[in-house]
């Protein structure tokens, strides 16, 4: 056991339990448990959101993923960076102005029908399991690297940790937790980054030059292809991440905690700055690792590569480096795993119970008690899923989730806001066409068979050949939803468009602009 590791473990959880006890106390109403009252300012939710989105798959999972397959591994960097552009001009302020809690609030605003939020509740649901059970695996191989418990264990105290974050502190315990980690991320991403950077005396054409001969891929290393083979592929990946991150759930959400949509623009520009800095900085992580830990130390620690940057910061660094950056790490976990279990409760708990089951006729206690035991809940299924994905690489599965989200989830948004004849049945066909067109060929592909024993979860030969397939299940999610319109013999009030457009670009109902232009005239 590394003691140094595990007294910095101690320090964080006790950090973040602390945080949890005085937001505890702040959290007495749904709005609170959910948005955390709309009390953040911009930079504070723009720092939450940071916190949220560079996840285990970002810190662990990329620097494996270029320290073992080169160029193809940044692919994940670029496209995580290029999808706050999405979020930030197609999706942040109509949906800040739309909705109230959730995502399925937001499309109800226009399509006010149980089964249009009884899907959206259960989109959310899937995506954040999905996301988490990435979360997971990076947990279970950290703590097992560093404290030298077995797997299970690991994952074990990880969810155990996670649900007494949400169930107690709700969102304002979460995003605390969450802006507590972006800085700690960022300052020991920064401080590894120098350091290599420093190997190379700050020059980038030593470094590229350098890498040429640093791995057992030679020149390779540095063009696509290497796992990557086939140029779809590489398509596939990219439009899942761009697009992927318009869908997620726990990104979403956090545009409910501040109090308007200029300062939900605010957080996402923020935000961006921040994350950019940090993709930026991913390059150093892998390629340090591959130059200064090495593939066979890396495969050895885990064969996914999920444990690169600890170790890379082991070898610059030394023994409190590598306890720094682990207990970074698991920060990183914690963090991520309790906004991805608030996302899912209040699906749960504000969708399908308080609308769906009770009408919108559950009462605050209620909904609370319905939320805090949905959080116990998903956090036992993705608990028991993460048990079974061990040797995957995180960065991977996250991008899998970003694939659903983008096929289930963006195209009923997109529709909602911008499509005049856009209708209830089309809400409905897009987000079940999107969810399950992705899990379908998830299950079929190769991620789950593989011919070699221990390259995937199942052995046998896949039957879809994408390793991700967003190129083929997002435009099924778009094109479900344009015909579930097109054949539908249901009409919609005209009248309701047009208050979602002026609500959705100006945050005001269209009785309140008739009032403001009444006054002004």
């Amino acid at each position: 056991m590394n003691v140094t590791a595990f007294v910095l473990f101690l320090i964080i959880v006790a950090l973040t339990l602390v945080i949890t006890y005085y937001a505890s106390k702040k959290t007495k109403t749904t709005s609170e448990f959910y948005t955390a009252g709309g009390g953040l300012t911009g930079w504070q939710n723009g720092l939450a959101i940071a916190g949220d989105y560079m996840s285990a798959a970002s810190f662990l999972g990329i620097a494996g993923a270029i320290a073992l397959t080169g160029f193809d591994g940044f692919f994940y960097s670029i496209g995580y960076l290029v999808a706050y552009l999405v979020v930030l001009y197609i999706v942040a302020e109509p949906l800040r102005n739309l909705g109230k809690y959730t995502m399925a609030d937001m499309i109800a605003a226009r399509f006010d029908n149980k089964m249009v939020r009884g899907v959206a509740a259960l989109n959310t649901i899937s995506i954040s399991i999905f996301y988490m059970i990435a979360q997971l695996v990076g947990a279970g191989g950290l703590i097992k690297l560093l404290l030298g418990l077995n797997y299970t264990t690991s994952v074990l105290i990880v969810g155990t940790l996670m649900t007494i974050y949400v169930v107690f502190g709700g969102m304002t315990a979460t995003s605390w937790v969450q802006i507590t980690k972006a800085v700690l991320l960022m300052t020991g991403t920064f401080i590894i980054s120098l350091m290599v950077f420093a190997k190379f005396d700050f020059s980038f054409l030593k470094m590229f030059e350098y890498m040429k001969t640093a791995t057992p891929l030679g020149e390779k290393f540095l063009n696509p292809g290497v796992k990557l083979k086939n140029p779809i592929d590489v398509l596939s990946l990219n439009l899942a991440l761009v697009l992927g991150t318009a869908g997620l759930p726990h990104i979403l959400i956090r545009f409910f905690t501040v109090k308007d949509a200029p300062t939900a623009r605010k957080s996402v520009v923020f935000a961006t700055w921040v994350i950019g800095l940090f993709y930026i900085m991913t390059v150093f992580l892998g390629f340090g690792s591959a130059a200064f830990v090495g593939y066979d130390k890396i495969v050895a620690a885990n064969k996914a590569g999920n444990m690169a940057a600890p170790l890379l910061a082991e070898s610059l660094g030394g023994n409190f480096l590598f306890a720094f950056v682990s207990a970074v790490a698991f920060a990183t976990i914690l963090a991520v795993v309790a906004g991805l279990v608030l996302s899912a409760a209040s699906a749960f708990a504000h969708d399908l119970y308080g609308h769906v089951l009770r009408k919108g006729n559950a009462t605050e206690k209620e909904q609370m008690l319905a939320a805090r035991w949905a959080s116990v809940g998903v956090a036992v299924l993705s608990i028991l899923l993460a048990l079974y994905a061990q040797s995957l690489n995180v960065s991977f599965l996250v991008a899998l989730a970003f694939a659903v989200a983008a096929s289930a989830n963006l195209p009923v948004i997109v529709f909602t806001i911008y499509w005049r004849k856009f209708n209830t049945t089309g809400a409905v066909t897009g987000m079940l066409v999107g969810l399950l067109s992705a899990l379908i060929l998830i299950a079929i592909g190769p991620n789950i068979w593989n011919p070699v024993p221990g390259k995937a979860i199942l052995v046998g030969h896949p039957i879809f050949p994408l390793e991700n397939p967003g190129i083929i299940s997002i435009p099924l999610g778009f094109i479900g939803a344009y015909l579930g319109t097109l054949f539908s013999s249901r009409k919609e009030d005209p009248a309701k468009y047009d208050e979602i457009l002026v609500k959705a670009n100006t945050g005001l109902h269209l009785s309140n602009l008739n009032e403001l232009n009444k006054k002004a005239s």
